[in-house]
């Protein structure tokens, strides 16, 4: 919370308007599955279709969009295109909002147990 502050992040931050956009752009499920997806390395279209289970041309509209917030960015081989995050930020929002809906459910959240048993959440 102190790194919040100290990093300027006030009430009036001139950044508040750009979050929510980037929050907006989150509030779709197959979006925040993309990002999942990616976490752990560039993926081509056709096989974040096949991972989220959408259609090829749904995914490459989602991620036109993703891109275009700077969320994603592509490398071209030949004639595919691989998908990686930007940076670890979309995917750590995309965490921490999984962490708090499991707070929703009740009793002690899946990524509690983890902390506790000495790995990290």
């Amino acid at each position: 919370m102190n790194a919040d502050k100290a990093c300027g992040l006030d009430v009036d931050s001139e950044y508040v308007e750009l979050a929510v956009e980037v929050f907006a752009m989150l509030a779709d499920a197959t979006r925040v599955r993309l990002i999942l997806a990616l976490r752990d390395g560039e993926m081509s279209v056709n096989e974040l279709a096949e991972t989220v289970g959408k259609p090829q041309s749904a995914v490459s509209q989602h991620l036109a969009k993703m891109r275009m917030a700077r969320m994603v960015s592509t490398r071209h081989e030949g004639t595919r295109v691989f998908y990686r995050l930007e940076n670890e930020h979309a995917r750590q929002l995309v965490a921490d909002a999984i962490f708090q809906a499991e707070h929703t459910l009740g009793g002690t959240p899946r990524h509690h147990h983890v902390q506790a048993e000495g790995g990290a959440a």
